[in-house]
């Protein structure tokens, strides 16, 4: 059973129905209980398996991605080299290995890594030995200098609020309890003035999602890129607009109710990119494009075939079918985003343009 069952059933019992973003961070940020909290969720053993633990190409392309930025706004002496949400490691590890062919990069960078859990903060530590990182709780804290990030499947997992539109107002999604389980209801019909952009392009019934934290968050990279410089690259899987319920919890590498075992299943929603783009004003945002694409545009496949060349049985075809899955419409080229942040005067990461 899960253990922060009971103090959410206590809690609506005490308080009556919670958003569905205050569940989501309960769930995921509970400080003894949350999912995030508790373990390491990535690889076969875990729940779910990210772009970095499939190939070590995906992050030697963003890192050299992120090193070409550097050289397009004069390669500056100081700046923070940053990931949110860096998992084990692996991506950061992968991009710093690359890195090592852009002459002055690395000497110039200081690394830094926004990561709540102490469990993936040790792994990390292991894999980034004699990088020196430092970590924060958050992006408040990192120091005021020009800004080179890398963020990949970090928004996805930031809480949600969703809304169920009613004529020209919406009810919100809630959750509370019923016969003392937990069940999702809908409050009484109020106006929201930040959906009223959304009611040009919905219609009633449609159901739409917002993440105040992801665009705060946005806004706030955004800030530090138009002023100081450097470039961002977001990955992760969504669209150009939110529309439909994309909640949903992953446990075991398979899809599980969202209500069940609260804290013991990894929840997210698709990110809403066009949302993400307007906050970051005044930084310029540029894609979002198909992960497959923007791979494909910085020569995935020409890395993977040099990397072919030392393989062969079952090494070969394991490699063949990870450049498979990262670039695939039908796997995870399609579905995946890369949005682009950067400097009005600088110009846009490679590969998020034609």
């Amino acid at each position: 059973m899960s253990a922060l069952l009971p103090l959410l059933q206590a809690r609506l019992r005490a308080e009556g129905p919670m958003t569905v973003a205050e569940y989501m961070m309960l769930c995921l940020q509970h400080p003894q209980h949350g999912y995030y909290t508790t373990r390491d969720p990535l690889g076969v053993a875990g729940d779910f398996t990210t772009a970095p633990e499939i190939s070590q190409m995906f992050g030697e392309v963003l890192g050299l991605c992120l090193g070409q930025c550097w050289l397009d706004q004069g390669r500056p002496a100081r700046f923070v080299l940053a990931e949110l949400g860096p998992g084990r490691g692996t991506l950061m590890a992968d991009a710093l290995r690359a890195l090592r062919g852009v002459p002055g990069f690395l000497d110039a960078a200081e690394l830094h890594l926004v990561e709540s859990s102490q469990h993936l903060r040790a792994e990390q530590a292991s894999r980034l030995q004699g990088a020196a990182p430092v970590w924060h709780d958050g992006l408040d804290t990192l120091p005021e200098a020009p800004l080179y990030l890398l963020a990949n499947e970090f928004f996805d997992a930031l809480p949600v609020r969703q809304f169920l539109r009613d004529g020209s107002g919406w009810r919100e999604r809630v959750i509370g309890l019923r016969e003392d389980q937990l069940a999702f209801g809908l409050t009484e019909v109020t106006p929201q003035a930040v959906l009223e952009p959304r009611l040009a392009d919905t219609q009633d019934g449609d159901l739409v999602e917002r993440c105040a934290p992801a665009e705060a968050l946005t806004g706030e990279i955004g800030r530090r890129i138009a002023e100081q410089g450097g470039a961002a690259l977001i990955v992760d899987y969504g669209s150009d607009r939110s529309l439909g319920d994309t909640l949903q919890a992953v446990r075991a590498h398979a899809k599980v109710p969202v209500l069940a075992d609260p804290g013991q299943a990894d929840l997210t929603a698709h990110v809403d990119f066009g949302a993400l783009a307007r906050a970051a004003a005044p930084a310029c945002a540029s894609g979002a494009v198909p992960q497959g694409v923007f791979l494909e545009r910085l020569g995935i496949t020409q890395r993977a075939q040099a990397l072919a060349r030392r393989l062969d049985g079952a090494a070969l075809q394991s490699h063949i079918a990870a450049h498979r899955r990262l670039t695939h419409p039908d796997e995870m080229g399609r579905l995946f985003k890369v949005l682009g942040l950067h400097p009005r005067s600088a110009p846009p990461p490679p590969g998020l343009t034609e």
